[in-house]
């Protein structure tokens, strides 16, 4: 009786953490979008049509909706009776969709952002196609696993008074994450060799720092704010930071955030060099998208 109860109330204290912590993610999401959204109005609503402004408007939105999902979703299921143990296995792989939609749009933008980089590549180009694909596999093989195996994870807890579905991690769900967070990690390595290149020869020629320096450093800054964000994402399931589950939620607020600053500041730094000077900068943000 007693373990029985201890356990219960570890289940229940980890149910409640998601219910405060989703609404700090929403919370923050919203703060930022009304701090850059005059950036927004001024340097992407002015944009031509194209995929770079379609693709920021695309993870922009998407980002607000899918916090706002959260939220609603968590605080839902916290109403006693809704929850049920097909339920709650369902919404488990929807959860996880609805986020990895969101990651692959922002790591498309990043692809792009190598891609452009490395002077339109195509090799790249091929070999992070491929990685993004085999990512993708990954993320999907290793969801299909977890959710025939959902059922009978929370059989034990399902029935108990709990605020939403049990918080329960176990199997390989640990790995769900990991593609997504390997194929990232190239992209960083792209990213940081590049910087690297760069300043190196600059510093050998000593010459002034470049608009295209200052974008590529803060290029690494954004693709490396991502990376930690998945790999600490996948320590948290593991266990290893011994911080308990607090939903996707600020991971989902965090790499929209990151996201939408870096191509803001890009689409900043090429509109205001175009005041400058007609250089050929725009190309830098997307390649060939022709909206300057």
């Amino acid at each position: 009786m007693t373990e029985n109860t201890g356990k219960f109330i570890t289940l229940y204290r980890a149910s409640l953490i998601p219910l405060h912590a989703c609404l700090v993610g929403l919370t923050w999401i919203v703060h930022d979008y009304l701090i850059t959204l005059e950036d927004e109005i001024r340097y992407i609503w002015s944009q031509k049509p194209g995929f770079s402004k379609y693709m920021f408007l695309w993870i922009r939105y998407y980002s607000l909706a899918l916090l706002i999902f959260d939220v609603t979703q968590i605080h839902v299921f916290s109403i006693p009776g809704i929850t049920s143990d097909t339920l709650c296995v369902a919404m488990d792989s929807i959860i996880r969709i609805v986020g990895a939609i969101s990651l692959w749009s922002i790591e498309i933008v990043m692809m792009l952002r190598v891609y452009a980089l490395y002077n339109c590549s195509k090799r790249v180009a091929i070999f992070n196609t491929l990685l993004f694909f085999g990512s993708i596999a990954g993320f999907l093989w290793v969801l299909i696993h977890n959710a025939q195996r959902r059922r009978a994870v929370i059989a034990d807890s399902i029935h108990l008074p709990l605020p939403g579905c049990p918080s329960i991690h176990s199997g390989v769900e640990w790995l769900q994450w990991v593609p997504a967070t390997v194929f990232e990690g190239v992209l960083f390595c792209f990213a940081l060799f590049k910087t690297l290149k760069t300043t190196t020869t600059r510093l050998m020629k000593r010459t002034r720092v470049s608009l295209y320096s200052v974008l590529l450093r803060d290029n690494l800054f954004y693709f490396f704010g991502i990376t930690v964000l998945l790999v600490f994402n996948n320590l948290m399931v593991v266990g290893v930071t011994k911080i308990p589950w607090f939903s996707y939620s600020p991971f989902h607020a965090a790499m929209g955030i990151l996201t939408t600053r870096m191509l803001i500041n890009l689409r900043k730094a090429v509109v205001q060099t175009q005041v400058i000077s007609s250089g050929p900068l725009g190309a830098s943000i997307f390649p060939k998208t022709g909206d300057g």
